[in-house]
């Protein structure tokens, strides 16, 4: 071991303490800053991985289109289905409608699905709260819970839906009345972007509603298990017609995506500052040590350490807080984030609040997955602040002339 790393080490840690009150002070900083980024970093992660799942739940990890309607769906079906890495396929229809019941509007998107096929792709049979998907047919639909709200609808109640069509038949001076449908069921995904702005109807009452035929606006995929979305794409584009597309769902999703993971960077680099400070609090007990061992920095000085070597001593102390702190922190952290939902739960039942988490984040539980790549950042941040903090008492300490220093004192 080279003497200025063990000097280091002797200085933090001396023999006969149990733990320095200015080393405690300085890799507890550190901890605190590592563990409050893991925590967060893993409770964003934990929403963005519970938001992909339920997306990938319910449309599949591609979608396959062609520049127009897809008019011979049955063929590309046949076509998808004979790929190797694809587990499933459903045909669909999706666009805009108005519904009305009770005098109340809402505007959602109609997703017209093929209920012979859909489970295939998209387990919908877990997120129906009333109902069941078997009680789908021409004649019905299911709302979302929210959309249900906006309506003031209840299950067996009828509602009048209006198509887009009915603009283009105005222009022909043709009457396109609004179709009546049955709620058969309220479903709840989980989320407020897809619960307030979705309800599911059957394929062919989609396609009357559109004027489209036996026409359909795209096919949902699912892969089979192990097979990314980038892989699936790539192997789909070969066996599929000249016209049609396959597109990860990424892509779809692609805006809302951006912006969460814009939220998670922001407060990535805003917490980072907590790391940033306790790196100074690191800087100002090695500058207190600096003007404490004064004398014992001339003493090495005359004995032949060169300014080099005295650097280190002090960058060698830096990186050793910095890796303790670092350590402490992912497992502090790792502890909170082990307990999250019974600490969450109990400051709920404390302030009196247990349905907020609910009813503004659609979580009853506090969603934690921690990537790989967020903790190695995080742990390579932290030493490395750590350690640059040690660089301003270094060269103080390797400033210092040996006789200069011994007469200090």
């Amino acid at each position: 071991m080279p003497w200025f790393l063990y000097l280091a080490l002797k200085q933090l840690f001396p023999s006969g303490r149990r733990f320095p009150f200015f080393t405690a002070i300085s890799v507890m900083g550190v901890a605190l800053g590592v563990a409050v980024l893991v925590i967060v970093t893993s409770v964003m992660g934990g929403f963005g991985y519970e938001l992909r799942k339920m997306i990938v739940q319910t449309e599949g990890e591609v979608q396959v289109k062609t520049r127009g309607l897809i008019d011979d769906a049955a063929g590309l079906l046949t076509a998808i289905r004979a790929a190797a890495v694809v587990a499933g396929a459903t045909p669909y229809v999706e666009g805009p409608v108005g519904v009305i019941a009770s005098g109340r509007p809402a505007f959602p998107l109609l997703r017209g699905i093929d209920v012979t096929t859909v489970e295939s792709v998209a387990s919908l049979g877990r997120f129906i709260r009333s109902g069941t998907l078997a009680d789908l047919d021409d004649d019905s639909v299911i709302l979302s819970w929210e959309v249900a709200q906006q309506l003031g609808a209840r299950l067996g109640d009828r509602i009048e839906i209006y198509s887009p069509l009915l603009f283009e038949k105005l222009k022909s001076d043709e009457v396109f009345l609004p179709r009546q449908f049955r709620v058969a069921g309220l479903f709840e995904i989980g989320h407020q972007h897809l619960d307030s702005s979705l309800i599911f109807g059957t394929l062919r009452a989609a396609q009357e509603l559109y004027g489209l035929g036996r026409s359909v606006h795209g096919i949902n995929v699912r892969l089979q298990a192990g097979v990314s979305e980038l892989e699936g794409v790539a192997r789909l584009q070969g066996v599929l017609p000249a016209g049609a597309t396959a597109l990860p769902w990424t892509q779809k999703w692609e805006s809302f995506l951006w912006v969460l993971n814009l939220e998670k960077t922001i407060n990535f680099f805003l917490l980072m500052f907590i790391v940033v400070i306790a790196a100074f609090s690191v800087m100002s007990s090695l500058l207190i040590s600096v003007v404490r061992k004064t004398r014992e920095i001339g003493l090495l000085g005359a004995l032949g350490a060169s300014r080099r070597d005295v650097a280190l001593c002090f960058c060698a102390q830096a990186f050793i807080i910095g890796v303790s702190g670092t350590a402490i922190g992912v497992g502090l952290g790792s502890g909170v984030l082990a307990v999250r939902n019974e600490l969450v739960h109990g400051i709920a039942r404390l302030l009196q609040r247990q349905d907020t988490l609910k009813q503004f984040y659609q979580f009853t539980d506090l969603p934690s997955h921690t990537l790989p790549g967020d903790l190695l950042i995080t742990v390579a941040a932290a030493i490395v602040i750590s350690t640059l903090a040690g660089l301003l008492p270094a060269w103080r300490a390797a400033r210092l002339k040996p006789v200069e220093a011994l007469r200090s004192e």
